[in-house]
């Protein structure tokens, strides 16, 4: 029993160090929102696309995405965006929406969580 409490110590200070260094070293509490730091990144981008493409359907709509101009994520079991989407209606008129989107890339796991527009 003695010799397991510095085994699970240091197994607690390896994934300490996992989720930092997977953080971009930033020191971001697993949980805690934090920035998105390039936006303009394929996946991103394609998130925000495919966040609003989910939503017309549902809402059946005709939103079409123009680009993700913001966003924060979040470490939860996969990972959390709240993405700030600027996309047109039907008629071409441009607005900002929040899109959440849950992700977990390792089981190719996608859910909407929310839409909405933006508060300016």
């Amino acid at each position: 029993m003695a010799q397991a409490k510095p085994l699970l110590l240091l197994a607690l200070l390896a994934a300490t160090l996992a989720v930092t260094a997977a953080l971009g070293g930033r020191g971001r509490l697993v949980g805690g929102w934090g920035p998105i730091g390039d936006v303009t990144d394929p996946h991103i981008q394609e998130l925000g696309g495919w966040a609003v493409t989910q939503h017309a359907k549902l809402a059946g709509d005709r939103l079409q995405f123009r680009r993700v101009t913001r966003g924060e994520q979040q470490v939860v079991a996969g990972m959390n965006y709240r993405l700030f989407v600027d996309a047109a209606d039907g008629a071409g008129k441009s607005a900002q929406y929040v899109a959440v989107v849950y992700e977990r890339s390792w089981t190719r796991t996608r859910q909407l969580t929310s839409f909405k527009p933006a508060d300016n």
